[in-house]
């Protein structure tokens, strides 16, 4: 979506008689597009009057385009400045430059590859690197625009550090984030000539299409032939995202409904429901794939993209698809998104979004503006919608995602719901294709009717530890093999680490001592630096592990009179500000604790070791596996 747009000649002329933000501020709020806080504002009182320096160049036309806060389509995201024309050759070029106004940045560690640290809005705060920022927004247009690649038009990104000291270069340029400013080269506040010749090299006459800007902001949105061709060949031999039993079932019904959509331009919804481990997300992916590639008549590719609430699954499933591949990883990475910012998308926009994890949509996200269902925006923004759901999996009092509002909503909207025997996923490709543990958990935690099983048969290392420590050391064992074991707690333990109260958050019996995982670590499921990092339920859920270990705290005990579970809400962190567990009713706050642990206690593919910190809960999990 283009916000500001103008000529080399006119902006410079708004910069100049102090016009420039109070035109941005009106044009994003004539667009409903929520922007323009004091920061931002002076932000473009800021840095347009250093570009409008670098552009007053005759050698650069006064005719060429500029365009100010893009909106990339498909996301949220928007580029700070954009400079079309062309070169010697008239081969027309896109330059993308992301401004900053930060005076230096800190490296973070040597495994953060895209992130540093930087003062901005009012504190420092972990960032994405200003060259891989603007590496990836020409990745995304490129890869989405039609115009782009029927052309042969260029997207060349650069970004701009006005304000950067030199004697901090070291920390901006060190040797991790070679891969991002070789494609997107950065220049701070000395290099003014520098950048002003990187522009002149692209761009020194106006673009022959006097509306090439506008034809890539409305042009068809596509994927491109390299985007695809990524996509295949990483899922190409990956047996994690083999397809099996009822999955394939599924996954050619969704592809029957989709050419039916293409072919009579009817909107459907399909609701696919799976317990844990059923292999909801690998459909997933193996969706999307199917549809990026689709050939249907004369269409190469469908604008398809996969959808969760939480950052975690999409960013475990980048990692995996790309094979820590970190230009093959930005490739791919428009294809996975949060349902944030779908209120703004035309009805149809997407001919199918395929909604993971959908028992966690809420009614708005925080700064969501003007976001009011996500179950409608999703159905809204999508020909064929695809919600793959388990209800017993809402962990929050604001999670909404269930069956009977999805049917609301999908009726409300004319599109036809299709949910029927064949779109349940029951087989089992967690906990070692054991059905009988996910009964196993039920019965632990007194969820529905109470069935006889034999553990024996559970084929699945299942371990209830008196010492945390014990838990902790046995794990780490684990996880030294293949870096696929991690701790996971519920609710009931404070941030004290984030909020300055101490050096750890966690403490039980026997001097046990542990950190809530990174709250910037999106990749805390596959980073091998964060096992001794607790994950909690927002980051766990969605994922899967070899070996996962559970410590299950205060809000969860045993009543051995009574041969009851009992839930306490009270025994919740104070730092809990997401679930409205203490403010529910008991009824609810006892469904979304015991939620809670069956989504942690059914993580593990291979093993599930237990720690209790309330000795008759502990006591009755070994009776119920007859440990003595």
């Amino acid at each position: 979506m283009i916000v500001y747009n103008a000529t080399k000649e006119q902006f410079n002329n708004d910069v100049k008689y102090n016009l420039i933000s109070d035109k941005i501020l009106k044009m994003l709020q004539e667009a409903n597009i929520h922007a323009g806080e004091e920061a931002e504002y002076r932000s473009w009182q800021n840095s347009l009057n250093f570009m409008r320096n670098i552009l007053d160049d005759n050698e650069i036309p006064n005719d060429c385009e500029i365009a100010i806060e893009y909106q990339i389509p498909r996301t949220s995201k928007r580029v700070d400045f954009i400079i079309c024309g062309a070169d010697k050759d008239d081969h027309d070029n896109v330059i993308v430059v992301e401004l900053k106004q930060w005076d230096k940045v800190e490296k973070v560690a040597d495994e953060m590859l895209h992130s540093v640290k930087a003062y901005t809005g009012g504190a420092v705060r972990m960032v994405s690197h200003p060259s891989y920022q603007a590496y990836s927004y020409a990745v995304f247009i490129r890869n989405s625009s039609e115009c782009v690649q029927d052309e042969d038009i260029k997207i060349i990104p650069c970004a701009y550090l006005h304000n950067y000291e030199e004697k901090y270069l070291d920390q901006l340029d060190d040797e991790i984030f070679k891969t991002w400013y070789d494609e997107a080269p950065f220049f701070i506040k000395t290099q003014a000539i520098e950048l002003n010749k990187f522009i002149k090299k692209y761009i020194c006459k106006k673009s022959s299409d006097k509306e090439l800007l506008y034809k890539i902001d409305n042009g068809r949105i596509r994927p491109s032939k390299a985007l695809q061709d990524c996509l295949v060949s990483l899922m190409k031999g990956n047996k994690e995202f083999m397809l099996l039993d009822e999955q394939a079932v599924v996954y050619d019904m969704c592809i029957k409904t989709m050419k039916q959509c293409l072919k009579d331009m009817k909107k459907r919804t399909i609701i696919i429901q799976g317990g844990p481990g059923t292999g909801k997300s690998v459909l997933a992916v193996n969706l999307l794939k199917e549809f990026t590639t689709m050939k249907y008549n004369s269409t190469s590719g469908l604008n398809a993209s996969y959808v969760t609430k939480n950052s975690a699954p999409r960013e475990a499933y980048l990692k995996l698809l790309s094979k820590s591949d970190l230009k093959k990883e930005i490739n791919i990475k428009q294809l996975f998104r949060s349902p944030f910012g779908l209120h703004n998308s035309p009805s149809n926009f997407y001919d199918c979004l395929i909604i993971d994890e959908a028992h966690r949509l809420v009614k708005q996200m925080f700064r969501d503006y003007g976001g009011e269902n996500q179950v409608r925006e999703c159905i809204d923004a999508s020909l064929l919608s695809i919600f793959l759901i388990d209800e017993d999996q809402k962990i929050t009092t604001k999670d909404i995602g269930s069956i009977d509002e999805i049917k609301h909503w999908a009726n409300e909207l004319g599109s036809r719901v299709i949910m029927t025997e064949e779109t349940k996923l029951v087989s089992q490709f967690r906990c070692n294709g054991s059905d009988g543990y996910i009964q196993f958990i039920n019965n632990l935690l007194q969820i529905g009717e109470y069935v006889d099983i034999d553990v024996n048969e559970l084929n699945f290392d299942i371990q209830v530890f008196d010492d945390p420590n014990v838990l902790r050391d046995e794990l780490r064992k684990k996880n030294e093999i293949n870096n696929k074991a991690r701790m996971v707690a519920g609710y009931c333990y404070d941030w004290d680490v984030k909020n300055h109260r101490g050096d750890y958050d966690i403490y039980l019996k026997n001097d046990f001592k542990a950190k809530w995982n990174l709250e910037n670590d999106k990749i805390w499921a596959i980073n091998p630096s964060s096992f001794e990092e607790v994950g909690c339920i927002h980051t766990a859920q969605g994922l899967e592990f070899d070996y996962v270990g559970v410590f299950i705290g205060k809000d969860l005990r045993f009543d051995e009179e009574s041969k009851t579970i009992i839930t306490d809400k009270t025994k919740i962190s104070k730092d809990d500000k997401s679930s409205g567990i203490k403010s529910c009713g008991e009824a609810l706050a006892s469904k979304l604790i015991k939620n809670t642990y069956k989504t942690l206690l059914t993580r593990g593919q291979k093993g599930c070791y237990i720690y209790c910190e309330d000795e008759a809960l502990s006591k009755h999990i070994k009776d119920l596996l007859k440990i003595c």
